[in-house]
């Protein structure tokens, strides 16, 4: 198949008569303009045809969508099925991250867009840079994606909006249609703005927010005007910070839409749906919203009833509308769009699409996403430009202006209620783009009862992703307590100092292999009780061999996915160990969720599988989801086997959902496997309640165990990760 060249081939009008040109005009409002569907819904029903379609922010979407020949049927299945929620995100997702984001991401979860430069601390150009909100809109706008002429669709459009600098309309009338959409909806301080043609655009609402004026400049004979622009409150209803905000952005609306209604004549009709008791952000009460601005329209359908066509006209304008735009086909050409701190071949490697293949729509987004889940990137979008050879794909990758060194935060928080509290505070900067094959240096400190300290250079072989290599340092603090038959006997803290370098290879988007050199040295300090280890500094050395593979959607609180690492590590004299010995860990989990209902399961091990690891290397188990009912380091060995599963049932959100379960574990810990005795196996019984946040889930937890013991606990941001990093 092959893309066609243009577009739309006019249908012949099959009316004699000359009817007025009718012009509709859908003014901005946020979810409010859902109730635009079903104004449209109506026109349908009663034969009324749209000549020309203007719109700002939530209207440029919707009479976008109309214009590029989508029926209303679809665009409201659309609005319905839509995650809008993922719209005032730019994460993709976990699942578009590299895995060495992942390994991070639990003890550093808060990346709350900072950059760092020598000039001090930036902020982006909004809360949201709207990546993925420019995805959604290019796959709503596929139909019109080698369109540059808006006058060229079904229906002739337009988008209003406002330039930063100056505060004038804008007016656009070709270009990409999912940029213009955008631009038309970057409602400021919320969403970036966006930069097209030398200026910064936000939310056409700012400037015309019913663009009556746009529909005459376009030939509009007679306007169907379709008002949602919030009304004024009284004194009685601003009684809070929040709706003082809102009155001011309503009367700066408020004031454009009365000049434009000003426009209005006698021969037009205006549609005002009733619209109490909604606002701009109640994107999932799309059922209701089309209804009432179809009831709204149904008001009007004296006025509108002049504007009825017979059956053949609606016959042969609804034909021109259902056109398709194109077809995919081969693709003539990649071209890449970007800044200088990376090298071009830095994207096209991570480009799949090549010249002469059928364009995968499907692919390419995933690519993108891929890309933009690095961090490098304010935004990355993709169009088609029409040229004589076929339609050349155009990347557009927009660097941060706040970057290329950021900061994340994180917290963790254990408590059981019985003196053993663990409280841990941790920031981390990311120097990204240090070259162009895009090496990193990442350093983290975090202080508290488990102190670390860590800064690695991260060095990619090529520019594609598979190869890449990492020279660290890390320092870290654990206070271990040993127990004898369930009684603690003694307290250790024990201090790692390390140099490592890693050779690796990600293979795919989810997995990658690392070879690992370590050198560095164990002290155990301040032993309190029975003595268990040995005085002064252990050395160790060890060459470790990791796989891992991680599809977790979310690090504390996913709901699909799966995790699977191994570690074997081996530890010698020649390597500059004290010890030699060799060990495995080994974790998988796996999780997926049926409506609001989540499952996951869990199955860990570490073992020795010869020689002496220490009690520096000691597997232990024991505090929350560890087997619960236990102390932590309770149960502690040379050997380790923990099973796990857990069930939850997740209600309200979707911002801040809270979530009740209930979990079963079982294990213990052994001098050696071999001294595995199915009697000895302990369980644990658990339930949970708690909401999750930014810094991970937030929850309490009761357990009881086999031996008639129960705990208590209180924790914040717990990873099921962590247990193997």
């Amino acid at each position: 198949m092959a893309l066609a060249p243009l577009l739309w081939a006019p249908v012949a009008s099959a009316e004699p008569e000359h009817r007025p040109r009718v012009g509709l005009v859908l003014s901005g409002g946020g979810a409010k303009g859902m109730a635009h569907v079903g104004v449209l819904r109506v026109l349908e029903e009663m034969r009324v045809p749209v000549d020309v379609v203007v719109g700002t922010s939530a209207g440029a979407a919707v009479a976008a969508l109309y214009a590029s020949g989508m029926s209303v049927y679809e665009i409201e299945r659309r609005f319905l099925e839509l995650d809008w929620l993922s719209s005032f995100r730019d994460d993709p997702g976990r699942a578009y991250k590299p895995v060495r984001r992942k390994q991070d991401d639990w003890r550093l979860p808060l990346v709350p867009g900072l950059g760092v430069s020598s000039e001090g601390l930036h902020l982006g150009g909004g809360l949201v840079t709207g990546q993925n909100l420019g995805l959604i809109l290019n796959e709503l706008t596929r139909n019109a994606a080698l369109v540059e002429n808006f006058d060229q669709l079904p229906v002739p459009f337009r988008a209003v909006a406002t330039d930063l600098e100056t505060g004038e309309p804008v007016i656009i009338a070709g270009g990409n249609l999912a940029e213009a959409i955008r631009a038309s909806m970057s409602i400021p301080g919320v969403y970036a703005p966006v930069q097209r043609d030398g200026r910064l655009l936000v939310d056409g609402g700012v400037a015309n927010n019913l663009p009556v004026s746009v529909a005459r400049d376009m030939g509009a004979e007679i306007v169907i005007a379709v008002d949602i622009t919030d009304p004024l409150m009284t004194a009685d209803q601003m009684r809070e910070a929040l709706s003082v905000v809102g009155q001011l952005t309503t009367l700066m609306t408020r004031t454009n839409t009365d000049a434009q209604l000003a426009l209005l004549t006698s021969e037009d009709v205006l549609i005002r749906p009733n619209l109490e008791g909604l606002g701009s952000a109640d994107f999932y009460e799309g059922l209701l919203l089309f209804e009432l601005g179809a009831t709204a329209a149904r008001d009007h359908a004296v006025a509108l009833n002049r504007l009825v066509v017979s059956e053949a006209s609606w016959a042969a304008y609804q034909s021109r509308r259902a056109a398709s735009g194109w077809v995919p086909g081969p693709v003539a050409g990649v071209e890449i769009a970007q800044g200088d701190r990376l090298a071009t071949d830095f994207l096209r490697e991570r480009i799949r699409q090549q010249p002469g293949e059928a364009l995968d729509v499907e692919a390419l987004e995933t690519d993108l996403k891929r890309i933009y889940g690095l961090g490098y990137y304010e935004s990355v979008a993709w169009s088609l430009r029409p040229t004589s050879d076929g339609p050349v794909l155009v990347i557009r990758a927009r660097e941060k202006s706040w970057g290329p060194n950021y900061l994340s935060f994180g917290l963790n928080y254990e408590d059981n209620f019985e003196g053993n509290t663990r409280f841990n505070l941790a920031a981390g900067l990311r120097m990204t783009e240090l070259n162009r094959l895009g090496g990193e240096w990442m350093t983290g400190v975090q202080l508290g009862t488990q102190p670390w300290v860590r800064s690695q250079w991260y060095q990619p072989m090529t520019f594609g992703y598979d190869r890449f290599a990492v020279l660290g340092v890390e320092y870290r603090r654990d206070d271990y307590s040993i127990y004898d038959q369930g009684q603690r006997i003694s307290e250790v803290d024990v201090t790692f100092r390390q140099v490592d370098v890693a050779l690796g290879m990600e293979l795919g988007g989810d997995a990658e292999a690392r070879l690992i050199y370590m050198r560095g040295y164990a002290t155990v300090e301040d032993e309190v009780g029975v003595p268990v280890a040995p005085e002064g500094d252990v050395h160790q050395g060890s060459v470790s061999l990791q796989l891992v593979h991680d599809s977790l959607s979310d690090a504390f609180f996913p709901k699909a996915g799966a995790f699977a690492g191994v570690r074997v590590r081996v530890e010698r004299e020649d390597l500059g160990s004290d010890r030699r010995f060799d060990s495995v860990t080994a974790m998988l989990l796996g999780t997926s969720t049926w409506e609001r209902y989540n499952l996951t399961g869990l199955l860990y091990t570490r073992q020795v599988l010869s020689g002496d690891a220490g009690i520096e290397n000691a597997a232990r188990l024991g505090g929350f989801r560890q087997l619960s009912a236990y102390a932590p380091g309770e149960i502690t060995g040379n050997d380790a086997l923990l099973a796990s599963v857990y069930t939850r049932r997740e209600f309200g959100g979707p911002v801040m959902p809270w979530f009740t379960g209930a979990g079963f574990e079982t294990g213990n810990a052994w001098d050696s496997m071999s001294d595995a005795r199915w009697s000895q196996v302990v369980r644990s019984w658990s339930l949970f309640a708690g909401v999750d946040t930014l810094l991970g889930p937030v929850q309490v937890s009761v357990a009881y165990n086999n031996e008639d013991d129960w705990a208590a606990y209180l924790n914040i941001g717990f990873s099921f990760t962590q247990l193997f990093y």
